[in-house]
C-alpha cells in the first residue's frame, strides 16, 4: 500500500523559507483517525512547538466524525507528535535560538497504514522576499516565453 496523502499546507512554502524536514506520528483518537482518513483535516494556522520535553501540534483542525457522537470534543485540540529524543531536543534547541518555528507541511498516511505529519524547520519570509520571488517568477516565464517564440519560428 503506498503512501497516502491526507493534507497539504500549500501557504507554507508561500509564507516559509523550509530549512529542513522531519517526520512524526500523530497520537490519535479512533474517531480522528477516521475523520482523517475522509480528508477532513487543515493545516491552515498549525505549527509544532516544543512543550516540556514533548512536542505538540497546536491549531491543526480534524473535523469531528459524524458517526460517533463525541461529547466535548475540540477539533483544534493539541495534539502530542511522537519523534525521537534526540531529535525533539535538538529541534528545541534550534526553534529557540535561531528564531526558527516548526511548521506542519503535510499530513499522510504511510505504507503501513500510520498516521503521520511531515514538519519543516521554518524562517518566515519578509515582505520583500516574497516580492522578489514573484518578480523573479515572472522574468523566468517571459525566459521561456521568448525560447518558445523562437524555437517554434
Amino acid at each position: 500500500m503506498p503512501e497516502r496523502i491526507v493534507a497539504v499546507n500549500r501557504k507554507a512554502q508561500h509564507d516559509f523559507e523550509i530549512l529542513e524536514t522531519y517526520e512524526a506520528g500523530i497520537v490519535l483518537t479512533g474517531p480522528e483517525v477516521k475523520s482523517l482518513r475522509q480528508g477532513k483535516v487543515s493545516l491552515a494556522e498549525a505549527y509544532a512547538k516544543v512543550n516540556k520535553g514533548e512536542l505538540w501540534l497546536y491549531n491543526m483542525h480534524i473535523a469531528p466524525y459524524d458517526p460517533v457522537l463525541q461529547r466535548n470534543y475540540d477539533p483544534r485540540q493539541p495534539r502530542k507528535l511522537l519523534m525521537h529524543r534526540r531529535e525533539i531536543d535538538r529541534l528545541m534547541g534550534l526553534t529557540q535560538q535561531r528564531g526558527l518555528t516548526l511548521i506542519p507541511l503535510r499530513v499522510y498516511f504511510n505504507e503501513r497504514g500510520y498516521a503521520k505529519v511531515e514538519l519543516g524547520l521554518a524562517r518566515g519570509k519578509r515582505k520583500v522576499d516574497r516580492r522578489r520571488e514573484i518578480i523573479e517568477r515572472e522574468m523566468k516565464r517571459e525566459v521561456e516565453r521568448a525560447l518558445k517564440g523562437r524555437r517554434s519560428s
